[in-house]
């Protein structure tokens, strides 16, 4: 996941942030640009906006300890998690991501993935671009009998 840093505002102190890369927004057929996640720093601190009047839908999905969602893909979204606790397992396209806390990851439209919890309970902020439905959900693994 690319970051990118707008400028601060005269009011800002300290030293200005190092540039980040831009998003990757490559025209490929079908694929939408990857999401620009945009910090802010304010003279109390700072913000990160992850979206910007754009169709999202943002969920805070809460994973029990030792448990996971099953191993799936979308056909009609691409989604970005945020690791909010620490514990969080991210398995997308084959990898297994042990993420720190606040570290993204973008999900391809068509790419597998699953979410789990490493031991503790865990929550990830799920943010969905482009037409959401639950019924968009092909389940390839599940331990609760639902693929």
């Amino acid at each position: 996941m690319t970051v990118k840093t707008d400028a601060r505002s005269q009011t800002d102190a300290g030293p200005e942030p190092a540039a980040r890369p831009q998003p990757d927004v490559r025209p490929e057929a079908g694929v939408r640009p990857e999401p620009a996640v945009e910090t802010e720093r304010r003279p109390w601190g700072s913000f990160e906006r992850f979206t910007l009047n754009e169709p999202s839908t943002v969920k805070i999905i809460h994973v029990a300890a030792g448990q996971r969602l099953s191993l799936q893909r979308h056909r009609d979204r691409d989604e970005m998690w945020v690791a909010l606790d620490p514990g969080a397992v991210f398995e997308v396209a084959g990898r297994r991501i042990l993420p720190e806390v606040g570290e993204r990851v973008l999900i391809r439209a068509g790419d597998t993935h699953r979410l789990g919890s490493d031991g503790p309970p865990v929550r990830v902020m799920e943010i969905a671009f482009g037409h959401f439905d639950e019924d968009d959900i092909e389940r390839l693994e599940d331990e609760y009998g639902r693929a």
